[in-house]
């Protein structure tokens, strides 16, 4: 079965859910996408019942502290399993440049020297380039740069045993240079910081951010079949579902998905 499975769903200051972060799950394995802002990703991993030992490929989008912090703790996990042989084979980390020296810098800083022992023997940091393709379990996922306006962010392109492609834009609004990618995607994940309404409230364009209008925009533009919506704010979280779909619909003919933190989505 492949599903997306939601750990967070949050902006990077929300307190009401947890940041953004998922885990794609495919009939021979999986990857997860970030961990978000802390060691909270522990709690987000128990309530998904999703083992740590099951997870053997992370994507980290970017240098962010609520997409890679939650990396560290992870790391801070795995290690001592690998170490007293609970964990079977390697824990591939991809990401770009900036985020390897980042995560390797902060682990050298933070880990006690035994913990950090792994990282470059069974923890493996996988630079990867834009446009770079990798096999990560049953899928194909392709890495590709957002061309972001704040910092240095890929995306990822994942082909599903199924044929299906699942595209993640990262968290900041669509860059055309990622035409080939996002175009006809049978999933969208797609970042909207706020309703278009209450633009003036949180301010998502002075932050580099979009609107649930401005994605619904998009995808009907792409032609994506399904558009799902993260990384927003936290304060309307009992209606979100509701609101942040009637606005993207009202732009976009397709299916709107804004799930809820451990959501889990038949894809």
């Amino acid at each position: 079965m492949e599903q997306l499975i939601m750990l967070g769903t949050g902006n990077a200051m929300s307190t009401r859910c947890y940041n953004t972060c998922f885990y794609l799950s495919t009939p021979a394995g999986g990857m997860m996408v970030d961990a978000g802002g802390g060691n909270g990703i522990f709690r987000q991993l128990h309530r998904a019942h999703i083992a740590f030992e099951q997870i053997h490929h992370l994507f980290v989008t970017h240098c962010h502290t609520d997409h890679i912090l939650g990396v560290i703790w992870l790391i801070r996990k795995i290690s001592p399993l690998l170490h007293r042989g609970f964990y079977h084979g390697t824990f591939t980390i991809y990401c770009h440049n900036e985020v390897k020296d980042a995560l390797l810098t902060m682990c050298r800083i933070v880990l006690p020297a035994k913990i950090f022992k792994a990282v470059g023997e069974d923890i493996i940091i996988k630079e990867v380039t834009d446009g770079q393709q990798c096999q990560v379990d049953d899928m194909q996922v392709t890495f590709f740069d957002i061309g972001s306006t704040k910092m240095k962010q890929f995306g990822c392109d994942a082909l599903l045993p199924s044929g299906k492609h699942v595209v993640c834009l990262g968290d900041e609004p669509y860059n055309a240079r990622n035409a080939s990618y996002a175009r006809g995607a049978d999933w969208l994940l797609c970042e909207a910081f706020c309703l278009y309404k209450d633009r003036a409230a949180f301010r998502p364009y002075e932050k580099h951010h979009s609107t649930a209008l401005d994605a619904g925009r998009l995808a009907q533009e792409l032609g994506v079949h399904n558009l799902l919506l993260y990384h927003t704010e936290d304060t309307h979280l009992a209606t979100r579902k509701q609101d942040y779909t009637a606005e993207a619909a009202s732009v976009y003919s397709g299916k709107v998905w804004v799930p809820c933190d451990l959501e889990v989505i038949d894809l």
